[in-house]
């Protein structure tokens, strides 16, 4: 989602890492069953999902904002994003 809301969309290939994470208690899966576990809310994990969201999105532009110019083999050149570029389009996108 954090991907989503800087405008990308993730594929076969992309380059993208995802992460997933349990919030189970340790050994939920022990042979034999059934065991008992201890869960969150979905009222209360909400903030935990909208704040993962953020962080990935801030993540994502401080990447973008970091980029320098630099040239790389044969001479191509990729131009580091002008700051006051991206302030403007985030600006215009409500972000």
């Amino acid at each position: 989602m954090g991907l989503a809301r800087t405008g990308s969309t993730s594929g076969n290939g992309s380059g993208d890492i995802f992460l997933a994470f349990s919030t189970a208690n340790p050994h939920a899966d022990k042979e034999p069953g059934p065991n008992t576990i201890q869960t969150v809310s979905n009222e209360r994990i909400s903030p935990l999902f909208t704040a993962t969201v953020q962080a990935t999105e801030e993540a994502i532009l401080n990447a973008l904002v970091a980029g320098q110019t630099m040239t790389g083999i044969d001479g191509h050149t990729v131009i580091g994003l002008p700051h006051d570029k991206l302030q403007r389009a985030l600006k215009k996108y409500a972000r």
